[in-house]
């Protein structure tokens, strides 16, 4: 799978993803109720989903069967451990396999859910499990399970809809699942909770920087500036930041000055820019 046929099909993944969603909960499933979901990936060469199997198995709590030839074309089986089901995790557990999918040059083929529209079950959304699920999503995102992270990430916010860490955090998972005005919209929750969050600042600004709003971008930088009792890395990767969205906006000069400025609080990063684009 190309890269250009990756971002081809993105918009049909969450088309068909909320198809499937729609379909479940006809089919008498409620929002959030825990599911397992059953999978299929396909590949022309097997030496793929041999590497494909051993990363899920590795990073994912899920059971993954053998591979298997079907008319000329390898595939593996597979089922999750129980998620929420909602709109939004399904998404992203898609774009999370159809991510995975791409990296090692296979396809996700089917999907579907398991269900007993009668003996549904469903996560405790009490005080004292916002701490559990925000720990675990923090150890998802580590060991690679994105959508598991979104998942528990999102539970914390169900409960404690002002946890500006939990939005924080889930930004992150968001972008890398390449849904970056979700994140920009988590970043904006964080920070109107927490309007001195240093690291959330910079985060937007870098979104906002890759996605052409750079006038943006050098404004979340500017705001950390006039923080009080900024952590040194911070300012460090806000001047350095700076000076990418200035070089941007083709002002060479202050691009520059902020990227002086960064090497001068201790960013050694910078010295690579100024080498390369300063006099």
């Amino acid at each position: 799978m190309t890269w250009d046929n990756f971002i081809r099909g993105f918009s049909r993944e969450l088309a068909v993803a909320e198809d499937v969603f729609d379909q479940m909960i006809k089919n008498g499933l409620h929002d959030n109720c825990l599911t397992k979901m059953d999978f299929t990936f396909i590949s022309d060469k097997k030496e793929n989903l041999i590497q494909l199997s051993h990363f899920i198995k590795t990073h994912y709590p899920y059971i993954v069967e053998g591979i298997k030839e079907v008319e000329n074309i390898w595939e593996i089986n597979g089922v999750t451990n129980e998620i929420p089901l909602t709109k939004d995790n399904l998404a992203y557990w898609v774009l999370d396999m159809y991510k995975r999918g791409y990296e090692f040059d296979s396809s996700i083929d089917a999907y579907g859910g398991f269900g007993d529209s009668k003996g549904q079950t469903f996560p405790e959304l009490t005080d004292d499990k916002a701490s559990h699920y925000y720990n675990t999503g923090i150890d998802c995102y580590r060991k690679g399970n994105l959508s598991g992270a979104i998942f528990n990430l999102s539970l914390v916010v169900a409960i404690t809809p002002n946890d500006q860490d939990a939005y924080y955090s889930r930004a992150i998972v968001k972008n890398e699942l390449y849904t970056w005005k979700a994140a920009l919209k988590d970043y904006d929750k964080a920070i109107t909770v927490a309007p001195d969050f240093a690291s959330a600042l910079i985060n937007r600004g870098v979104i906002k920087d890759e996605n052409g709003d750079y006038i943006g971008a050098k404004e979340d930088y500017e705001k950390v500036f006039r923080l009080k009792n900024v952590e040194i890395e911070n300012l460090q990767e806000a001047y350095f930041n700076l000076g990418n969205t200035k070089f941007n906006m083709n002002d060479c000069k202050g691009a520059c000055d902020s990227w002086i400025k960064a090497l001068e609080l201790g960013a050694e990063y910078a010295e690579e820019r100024i080498k390369d684009y300063c006099c």
